[in-house]
């Protein structure tokens, strides 16, 4: 089952979200996909290892007290059984990210997985060390990078987004954004760019994992 780039737009989704409960609903709406694409994406997510199925994750009942719990029976779960599907019956927070996998995956996968296009220059929302996120980090210039769009208010270098459904996406979330941004610095930006987002997108992924081993920048 081969990843696509809208899995990676949904993983990351969900860590802007933290713990906040969701629906398939909910997560196709904030991120303009229709809900059969969302189900795809968190299938291959968990395909990939990228995300848990929280129906698997839950504890086993306890033993009622007084009632001695019988000897281990070593044989494969069976998978819990969802509500059906329709109206009102939608089984809430159906899948967590695996912060861990999510984390290494945007480093050292992701950014080869979905290589980045370049386009002719235009107006549009500002990406990678051009982005809200980095405003006074950065000084801004003839080097910024936009993903075109007929709203943006930024003229700089063209570059595909990951999916056509992330400037939307990522200006009703600022955290996703961020995070947005920071996967195109490692794709297209320079040393200084890549150094920093290499460093932070972890991070913010995966804010008790340990931060990758740095390596020699090279542009």
């Amino acid at each position: 089952m081969q990843l696509k780039p809208q899995d990676f737009l949904v993983a990351l989704k969900l860590v802007s979200w933290r713990h906040q409960r969701w629906t398939y609903a909910q997560l196709a709406q904030a991120l303009g996909l229709s809900a059969s694409e969302v189900h795809a994406a968190v299938k291959r997510g968990m395909h990939a290892g990228l995300l848990l199925d929280t129906a698997l994750l839950a504890p086993p009942p306890a033993a009622a007290p007084g009632v001695q719990e019988a000897a281990p029976v070593y044989r494969v779960r069976a998978r819990p059984r969802r509500a059906a599907a329709g109206a009102g019956s939608e089984a809430d927070n159906p899948a967590r990210v695996n912060n861990r996998n999510l984390a290494e995956f945007a480093v050292h996968g992701a950014r080869y997985a979905f290589a980045p296009d370049r386009l002719p220059a235009a107006v549009g929302l500002p990406t990678s060390h051009s982005a809200p996120a980095f405003a006074g980090v950065f000084a801004p210039g003839s080097d910024d990078w936009v993903w075109p769009h007929p709203n943006g208010t930024v003229r700089g270098q063209g570059l595909e987004p990951l999916h056509p459904s992330v400037p939307f996406a990522a200006t009703q979330d600022a955290a996703l954004y961020e995070m947005l941004a920071l996967f195109d610095a490692l794709r297209v930006g320079r040393a200084r760019e890549r150094g920093m987002a290499l460093k932070r997108l972890p991070r913010l992924i995966d804010p008790d994992g340990l931060l990758p081993k740095e390596s020699p920048m090279h542009g």
